[in-house]
């Protein structure tokens, strides 16, 4: 099993940057799949960005490419998620997801671990 906690998340005006950071519990980070997925206020939860066990496949939704970078650290048990040029309609609760799987899973339903989200907002 793993816990998983998000950190990072704020208040930051159109056109600006977050890190958000998810630190992992346990000696077997490296074995599990990450993603990143948000929740807007009245949406449902929706998915942001994936990476693989090892940091060589990543996956973004359309709304982010170009602008958000997923990574991982596997000696720090961290996952990270750059965020560049922020938009208002990032705007939402953030969370990070953990599967003991090989690959990159875009799927909410396949994830089995997760934190219990950091807000970002993002003012106009």
């Amino acid at each position: 099993q793993v816990q998983l906690v998000e950190s990072g998340g704020g208040l930051v005006q159109a056109g600006g940057s977050l890190r958000l950071s998810c630190a992992a519990s346990g000696r077997t980070f490296g074995s599990y799949a990450m993603g990143w997925f948000r929740q807007a206020p009245g949406k449902e939860r929706e998915f942001v960005a994936g990476i693989s066990r090892g940091g060589g496949s990543t996956y973004y939704a359309d709304s982010v490419k170009g602008r958000f970078t997923i990574s991982r650290d596997n000696a720090k048990n961290t996952v990270y998620l750059q965020m560049n040029n922020l938009k208002p309609e990032d705007t939402a609760v953030y969370y990070c997801a953990a599967d003991f799987t090989p690959g990159v899973l875009v799927s909410r339903g396949k994830y089995d671990y997760w934190g219990q989200g950091t807000q970002v907002t993002v003012s106009s």
